[in-house]
């Protein structure tokens, strides 16, 4: 089994990985692969490209994810996000949600093969870095594991070397994506019998996976894994996977990873942003540990507030160490 930049992975999300959220996970694993929320290639094309690309150096390695079906808007945002530093273009053929479908793009791009083909080409015609996709096993009532192979063997031709499946079907109508997330059966075999198929291809496995013991099981079928809501809910996750599966040096305890990331939220503040908008993401930060609770809580009240800096971090902080006290005293009796 290979080793490589794709062994582990935090799953774009939308409203959770964007910049703030990814530098806190960084924070937490030096070494993981982040990828951001999924952004339009028009709006790359046509937007404002400070607000939706801009990143921390301290972020990498970074994959930008686009969605879009225009071989040659995919390209030209692929160019432009290449400029910006990125380390891997990813195409959403994956997300399931209504808008998506409306624009073109997302899951229901699985049933059309050839088009994801184009945009591969296109794009890796622009661009040095890396072009993936992500990918469900199916849509709708197509279940069969040809309907796959197919999708990778056509897509593959195009130069896709890197194959990120999420190991469920995508229901198009009918489920809403929160949904399309729990709902169809997770069917891990399908994904294995990929890298059987294609032994040369990166096959990285995503659904379901919130253990360390799953990750092992995983890599010993696939390339990699790609964890989601897990990673957002419980980031101290992210701890564990650095030193157990990466081999690198995870932070020695969530204290520490506050104390580190209180500059960041401070130069945040400086440049305008909200306290909220850093802190949201934190709350799942002691997830089972003394004091959780209280730390969530202080957060989630005193943070929206208007002029609320650091000092409200400080005091969740504080919580949470006269919890650990408290239970450590306990623990002595």
């Amino acid at each position: 089994m290979k080793t490589h930049l794709h062994r582990s992975c935090v799953a774009p999300m939308m409203d959770w990985t964007d910049r703030h959220c990814r530098y806190l996970l960084r924070l937490i694993s030096p070494s993981i692969l982040l990828y951001t929320e999924m952004v339009t290639a028009a709006a790359v094309v046509h937007g404002d490209r400070q607000r939706l690309l801009a990143f921390d150096h301290a972020e990498h390695p970074l994959a930008l994810q686009l969605g879009g079906s225009d071989p040659s808007e995919m390209a030209s945002a692929a160019r432009i996000a290449e400029q910006f530093g990125y380390d891997e273009i990813n195409i959403n053929v994956g997300c399931p949600s209504d808008r998506v479908q409306s624009g073109r793009f997302g899951a229901c791009l699985m049933a059309e093969p050839g088009r994801v083909a184009d945009c591969v080409a296109a794009m890796k015609a622009a661009v040095r870095v890396p072009v993936t996709v992500k990918c469900r096993i199916g849509i709708d009532d197509r279940e069969d594991y040809g309907f796959l192979h197919e999708f990778v063997a056509t897509v593959a031709a195009a130069g896709c070397e890197v194959f990120v499946i999420h190991a469920r079907n995508a229901i198009l109508s009918g489920l809403s994506p929160k949904q399309n997330r729990e709902v169809p059966p997770l069917r891990y075999e399908y994904v294995h019998r990929i890298k059987r198929d294609f032994p040369q291809l990166t096959v990285v496995l995503n659904g379901g996976i919130r253990s360390l013991d799953a990750v092992r099981v995983q890599l010993s079928e696939v390339d990699g894994v790609m964890i989601g809501r897990e990673a957002y809910q419980n980031p101290w996750f992210l701890a564990a996977i650095e030193h157990e599966v990466l081999g690198g040096s995870a932070p020695e305890d969530r204290t520490a990873v506050v104390r580190a990331w209180i500059p960041y939220v401070e130069q945040q503040l400086a440049a305008g942003q909200s306290l909220s908008a850093m802190s949201r993401h934190g709350l799942g930060l002691f997830a089972g540990q003394p004091g959780a609770r209280a730390w969530r809580r202080t957060l989630s009240e005193l943070a929206p507030r208007s002029g609320a800096g650091v000092e409200v971090i400080e005091l969740a902080l504080s919580r949470i160490e006269a919890a650990s006290a408290a239970a450590a005293e306990l623990s002595a009796d």
